[in-house]
């Protein structure tokens, strides 16, 4: 443990007493259900915990993450030496407003998606496929069967840590693109409203359905994996590019290019993260040689790796 992060113990401790935990298990957060440990792991179940956060982060530079529900993360063999929250149960709430629904930030975007179903609105159907909190599927603007976060937020209310402040982003002002947004990397997604519209529970229902069943026939599901791995270069599909290369199936270690989707990356109980990324880096030369496309990654990398991907 180094100084900053000692120097940050300190001072989160002071405002969150035994809620911080150190040399915090990783692997546990994550869908991939690996990697090391964080140095410091706090929860965050209110303002107050997170100006303590920012205070912490501002005052002894130690670096910092947040993290949702793990589907798009990576961390490294050697864990993260740094701060990373998670925001709990008190952001996961939603109620709605006519048309519009206002929910927290770890919110699962499934159960949100029934939530906008109990109120007969639709937009949100898409949701049910993307395992992810509604915080984290802002911040990467998550998208599925034609549709992304971008189409129904209205705005966004961040928590910004060095600014020490709360604000609202209108959702123009937020920088949504394909898979990635403008926001600041000290901007906690604290909660969003989303404008939805009216329609039949039944239909709605049934796009649900669809949405799932989808899912289940496409996705490897039982294994762990992070999701997409790979962007979708414009106008084409990186699995296709992938399976057409030879990869699917393509091993490293303990990590494995899916059979059944293959811009999906699965792993065993042996795997390490430097399987995975050496994996990335592989499927990323064989398109490239096959094609002369670049993949970019989708998934996020935590901590330090010695062979990142290009």
């Amino acid at each position: 443990m180094n100084d900053a992060v000692r120097a940050a113990e300190r001072l989160l401790r002071a405002a969150c007493g035994e809620r911080v935990r150190t040399s915090f298990p990783m692997a546990l957060l994550t869908t991939f259900r690996i990697g090391g440990p964080a140095a410091l792991y706090l929860e965050v179940e209110s303002e107050a915990d997170l100006r303590a956060a920012g205070e912490a982060v501002r005052r002894t530079g130690v670096p910092m993450v947040v993290i949702g529900k793990g589907s798009n993360v990576l961390v490294s063999d050697r864990g993260f030496a740094g701060l990373v929250l998670r925001l709990g149960r008190g952001y996961r709430f939603a109620a709605r407003d006519a048309d519009r629904l206002t929910a927290g930030g770890a919110m699962p975007l499934p159960a949100l998606s029934g939530v906008a179903l109990a109120h007969s609105l639709s937009g949100l159907e898409f949701g049910v496929a993307i395992p992810a909190s509604l915080g984290g599927a802002i911040r990467m603007n998550a998208g599925a069967h034609g549709r992304e976060l971008a189409d129904v937020i209205e705005s966004v209310d961040v928590f910004e840590l060095l600014g020490d402040a709360l604000r609202r982003v209108p959702a123009r002002a937020v920088g949504f693109r394909y898979r990635n947004t403008d926001l600041a990397w000290d901007a906690v997604i604290v909660g969003a409203v989303l404008r939805l519209r009216g329609d039949r529970p039944e239909d709605i229902r049934a796009r649900m359905d669809e949405a799932r069943e989808w899912r289940r026939r496409t996705q490897p599901l039982a294994e762990p994996n992070c999701g997409s791995v790979f962007k979708n270069p414009e106008g084409d599909h990186a699995a296709r590019l992938i399976e057409a290369a030879g990869g699917k199936g393509l091993t490293v270690g303990g990590a494995a290019v899916s059979r059944k989707h293959a811009n999906f990356i699965v792993t065993s109980s042996a795997a390490r993260a430097a399987d995975v990324v050496d994996l990335i880096r592989t499927v990323q030369d064989l398109v490239a040689r096959r094609f002369g496309v670049h993949l970019e990654p989708e998934v996020h990398l935590v901590g330090d790796f010695d062979l990142v991907p290009r």
